[in-house]
């Protein structure tokens, strides 16, 4: 169903893939938009058990699209250094592919809530919830539930790695 990476050599573990999601702090989220156009969106989540969790506004082009077609895809770079003298980047991104769920139960809703407040202000618990409080009835959960996940770097990176090992 899904392709196999053609640069095999390049690509990086699940468990690599997994540190990239939960580390990054934001992403693009790619659905079947309006007319066939292709609709992709940047926007901050949070990765936990396989499942991506982010939040909308309870309509927009994103929620009818998901209601549309649910399968879409999430991309996340992990790393993005551009070494002009080599004509090259260092990178590191991973793609995951997957079915978005709006989250209608309000437990289910607060807790992927509370948990992605907490992801982005782990320090201020008396805020965090305030905000909950002050807007939870106007936002919409999303929940992708990741079918496949494939994560690449920079040939420069593998052989980075390679030497390292050599040496150590």
């Amino acid at each position: 169903m899904f392709r196999k990476m053609r640069r095999t050599k390049q690509e990086l573990s699940k468990a690599e893939c997994e540190k990239i999601l939960t580390q990054a702090t934001s992403g693009v989220l790619a659905v079947a938009g309006d007319d066939g156009y292709p609709y992709a969106v940047p926007l901050s989540y949070l990765y936990e058990d396989g499942k991506i969790y982010f939040h909308v506004a309870k309509s927009g082009h994103k929620i009818d699209a998901i209601t549309r077609d649910n399968k879409v895809s999430f991309c996340v770079i992990g790393q993005d250094l551009v070494v002009p003298e080599k004509f090259t980047t260092y990178y590191r991104s991973v793609i995951a592919f997957g079915r978005a769920r709006i989250l209608t139960d309000d437990t289910e809703r607060m807790e992927a809530l509370t948990k992605l407040a907490i992801r982005y202000s782990p320090d201020d618990e008396v805020g965090r919830n305030k905000e909950i409080e002050k807007d939870f009835a106007n936002v919409c959960m999303i929940e992708i539930a990741v079918d496949h996940m494939t994560g690449k770097e920079s040939k420069y990176l593998v052989m980075a790695r390679e030497k390292s090992l050599e040496e150590g």
